[in-house]
């Protein structure tokens, strides 16, 4: 279980990553998610990895247009 802080800085850093990315475009944000929280479950806090790997999983997430 995430305590409040990396919670909210998780949420932060999905909201900034995935800011150009529309709502309807769930399979991408899913994966953004996914990845984020993987992350963070095995210990990642820095906010700078976090959005490293939220941007890495962005260029590789599921799109229709692919």
């Amino acid at each position: 279980m995430l305590d409040t802080a990396t919670t909210a800085l998780l949420r932060a850093v999905f909201e900034e990553v995935c800011e150009g990315v529309s709502g309807h475009e769930t399979g991408a944000r899913t994966h953004v998610a996914s990845k984020i929280l993987e992350a963070a479950t095995k210990g990642e806090t820095s906010p700078d990895r976090l959005r490293q790997v939220g941007h890495e999983a962005l260029s590789r997430a599921p799109t229709m247009w692919r």
